[in-house]
């Protein structure tokens, strides 16, 4: 649900704002009357029933003249859908903005929050964000549960490695431990908790870790189908996969947080949405751009720099755009690989909002022995991003 607009997206003809700062078990709403600026609060208990029951109660006699604004947490997603259904307009906040920061104030409670959404909207200066459709919603928290599949993964094998480094015993580096002969050695040294002996517990808490590991893999595996599945009925998904090196997880990461291409006007919203652009500072006749903001979902970003690194590998228009960036510099080239990750996100964009193909940016150039492209060649954008993707001189200096 992030990506802050510069605009409202609300209409401008209602007479009532029913702000809700929405909480875990209780919230707070704060009606708002905008011709009198007369405000009252009213609480109400986070469940579906009660939150409906206030917008029936509170809401204009002509629904369409009320605004609810609310934050983006784990409960908009039902609460939009059930104020959409009885016909009031909403604007979902995004509570990451500068304007939504409390700094230096001597009290803040739900009241005050409810207040403060009220009165950003009524001046106009509500950062909003996309909410997407339920299924869309649905789609995207399965991507997100997936990363936190491997993460738990993730965890067990560090604590697989830290078993066996106390004991003063090496497993083999990198992905060689997880193999199939690996997994067997490791399950040789396992022995089930209960007949450990005091010396040997730790043969025990192995056992234990390469259970939760084989269930947790084999549930990974059961969301990978599922997904897959998911992917093979999407064409957006199909479409995204003509990238030589994105595969099927960064194409659904993209289409599940891009959903609709053409709320973006152009492809600085895009990586600005995704936090790949630099952070700003002006003060006086300084002006310098700083490391990218990482603002926005922390998914697609790192998931858009890890596939940078496959696609730099495969493509010879990457690696060329690469060497241009980082100048031949070593230390620069995360740098590159980051701006990398930009373009080919802007670049997906582009074939989303168009429903084109991928077309090789090299293709027709001189190649040199090593496959890369001429110098001067390369670097440019598809056709299909043309005219829509800004010059890449301050990312350059700026993330990192």
């Amino acid at each position: 649900m992030h990506g802050q607009r510069k605009s409202p997206s609300y209409s401008n003809t209602f007479t009532r704002i029913l702000a809700i700062d929405l909480g875990k078990f209780n919230s707070v709403a704060c009606v708002y009357e905008r011709a009198t600026h007369e405000h009252r609060f009213v609480s109400a208990a986070t469940t579906p029933k009660m939150i409906h029951d206030l917008l029936v109660e509170h809401q204009t006699p002509r629904p369409s003249d009320t605004l609810l604004v609310i934050e983006t947490c784990d409960v908009a997603g039902w609460v939009y859908d059930i104020a959409v259904a009885l016909g009031i307009e909403v604007a979902i906040a995004n509570p990451s903005s500068e304007a939504w920061r409390w700094t230096r104030v001597k009290r803040k409670t739900d009241k005050d929050d409810a207040l403060k959404l009220a009165k950003l909207t009524l001046l106009g200066q509500l950062p909003t964000v996309h909410m997407p459709s339920p299924q869309q919603r649905q789609r995207r928290r399965l991507v997100h549960y997936r990363r936190a599949l491997v993460e738990r993964r993730t965890a067990i094998k560090n604590q697989v490695r830290s078993i066996y480094s106390q004991q003063g015993l090496s497993l083999p580096l990198r992905g060689k431990a997880w193999t199939k002969a690996g997994i067997k050695q490791m399950s040789d040294d396992a022995r089930t908790i209960e007949s450990c002996a005091i010396d040997e517990l730790w043969r025990g808490r192995l056992h234990v870790e390469l259970q939760l590991l084989d269930s947790l893999s084999k549930q990974i595996d059961q969301v990978d189908a599922k997904l897959d599945a998911l992917g093979a009925e999407d064409d957006r998904c199909k479409l995204l996969q003509t990238i030589p090196g994105v595969g099927p997880r960064l194409a659904e990461t993209v289409v599940a947080h891009i959903d609709d291409p053409h709320r973006f006007k152009n492809a600085r919203q895009v990586a600005s949405y995704a936090g790949l652009v630099p952070k700003q500072f002006e003060s006086g006749t300084m002006k310098r751009s700083g490391r990218i903001t990482r603002r926005g979902p922390t998914l697609l970003r790192s998931m858009l720099v890890e596939v940078a690194w496959m696609v730099y590998m495969r493509n010879p228009w990457a690696r060329s755009f690469v060497d241009r960036i980082s100048r031949g510099i070593p230390s620069r080239k995360k740098i590159a690989i980051v701006a990398l990750a930009r373009k080919l996100l802007v670049t997906q964009w582009a074939m989303l909002r168009d429903g084109t193909s991928w077309r090789d940016p090299c293709a027709g150039e001189d190649k040199g022995a090593d496959g890369r492209c001429a110098p001067g060649g390369c670097g440019v954008s598809p056709p299909e991003d043309t005219g829509h993707v800004t010059a890449l001189s301050s990312v350059e200096v700026a993330i990192g």
